[in-house]
């Protein structure tokens, strides 16, 4: 790498791309990795899953209350928190109710939520679902300033970086 200057008085580096590419897309797997893919040890939840159950919790579906349609609870997560796609949201939701996934469920499923052979679940305008009773002790207190929360996507909502949870859901559920 060899620097030059222009007649901005800016730095060109003369550099192979191949090196630039490997570098960066490494530098991209990681921080996907370290942001998205493990789950935090805080609170044991990925983005994506923490923020179905912040949004959940957020429409009310509490352990006893009637279900909803997991369309309206992927399409409120998309909305407000995750806009990255419905598939993601959505595998994300059904991942939490198998208990064949999951020694404790986080979402109560009403509904083909797929079977342990491998078929797939419904589609999301077939299933329903509302907060396992505990997800509550995930969620105890949030309102009470125990977590920071951070800007959404959009700066129009506030999400909780982590959530409160009084159990170890990484020790709980892996």
């Amino acid at each position: 790498m060899k620097p030059e200057e222009n007649n901005n008085k800016k730095t060109i580096l003369n550099t192979e791309i191949s090196g630039e590419m490997k570098k960066a897309y490494l530098d991209y797997a990681m921080s996907v990795i370290v942001s998205r893919a493990i789950p935090a040890i805080e609170d044991g939840l990925k983005p994506v899953q923490r923020r179905i159950l912040h949004s959940m919790n957020l429409m009310g579906l509490k352990p006893g209350s009637q279900t909803k349609k997991s369309a309206r609870i992927v399409g409120d997560v998309i909305g407000k928190f995750h806009p990255h796609g419905d598939t993601a949201i959505y595998d994300a939701l059904v991942r939490m109710a198998q208990d064949f996934s999951l020694r404790y469920p986080l979402i109560f499923g009403q509904g083909n939520f797929g079977s342990i052979d491998g078929d797939p679940p419904a589609a999301y305008r077939y299933t329903e679902a509302r907060l396992a009773k505990i997800s509550t002790e995930l969620l105890q207190d949030i309102d009470k300033d125990t977590v920071k929360f951070i800007p959404n996507f959009d700066n129009s909502l506030k999400e909780p970086e982590l959530l409160p949870g009084k159990l170890p859901a990484l020790i709980l559920n892996g």
